[in-house]
């Protein structure tokens, strides 16, 4: 039987991936913000009952961190308002919900990989409104599955991976933080991610995805530099230079360290974790794939 799922923030890296990976069961219903302003409680209700989906995947997000330092207001709509008037229609309507969330609710400061149970801190507004939207999610349906993600990146929209490569094909000289650790996150694979735990309708809570491994913004940018003259994506090399976050000020403060435990994710949803770098490799090729045509 084909499940009927909506995809809120169709339009985003997440929501593009989710429509590129949705199986022959699976009839994807895409969202985009201008289509869908989930914020509106009245919009929202009569959405899910024109459309009668069995699932409700919220991609949407407010993600601009350093702008949600000065545009709180615009941050706390987009992350706490809109997954709390999905929530609120979704439990009106016996509907299930996936809402993503991210690694920027921790502070940074542990020095082994956070678990989903792990005590929250966020260091900004765009944390702190993604706090308190997994909150507002769980109060009203407390068999949500929230999963957070870091450090996403794809063939689609703004990304790391696409700005270092316009970056490196622009200057022979780039200096990237190396003090900031995390896992880069393939959207492709977080898509498949979503869809695994889609297949598990038990499965409620809070869990954590991002490919495997460990790397500083400067490791990225390094092997995304190493991958893409493999791939003839860049003519020469860059010198890339590691500085401290303290040398490269940001409206928003990072965390230091944003590791994801996702040892549950792996069992529950049934699949094994893929190194970071095999997985940028495959961006790179799906990236290079697109740019040809």
């Amino acid at each position: 039987m084909t499940k009927k799922v909506l995809v809120v923030g169709a339009g985003g890296q997440l929501g593009q991936e989710l429509q590129r990976t949705s199986g022959p069961d699976i009839e994807c219903l895409p969202m985009a913000r201008a289509q869908l302003d989930i914020a509106d409680l009245a919009v929202v209700t009569q959405c899910l009952a024109a459309v009668a989906p069995q699932l409700v995947i919220n991609a949407a997000a407010y993600t601009a961190v350093d702008k949600a330092e000065s545009e709180v207001d615009a941050a706390q709509r987009g992350n706490v308002a809109g997954p709390l008037a999905l929530a609120q229609a979704c439990a009106q309507q016996g509907v299930r919900l996936i809402h993503i969330s991210t690694d920027f609710v921790f502070d940074g400061s542990a020095s082994q990989p956070y678990k989903p149970d792990a005590a929250t801190a966020p260091l900004g507004e765009y944390g702190r409104s993604k706090r308190a939207g997994e909150l507002a999610v769980q109060s009203v349906l407390p068999q949500a599955l929230i999963l957070r993600t870091g450090w996403v990146y794809s063939r689609y929209g703004s990304n790391f991976v696409k700005t270092m490569l316009r970056l490196m094909s622009e200057r022979d000289d780039l200096a990237v933080v190396a003090d900031q650790v995390g896992t880069p996150t393939w959207a492709h694979g977080l898509a498949e991610a979503v869809w695994a735990s889609a297949a598990r309708p038990q499965l409620s809570g809070i869990y954590h995805w991002s490919d495997a491994g460990v790397c500083s913004w400067y490791d990225f940018a390094v092997a995304i530099c190493e991958e893409a003259l493999a791939l003839g994506l860049l003519a020469r090399t860059v010198n890339i230079r590691p500085i401290a976050a303290i040398e490269y000020p940001t409206p928003a403060c990072r965390p230091a360290y944003s590791v994801l435990d996702k040892s549950d994710s792996w069992r529950d949803f049934a699949l094994a974790g893929v190194h970071w770098r095999q997985q940028l490799r495959a961006m790179l090729e799906d990236y290079k794939a697109l740019q040809n045509g």
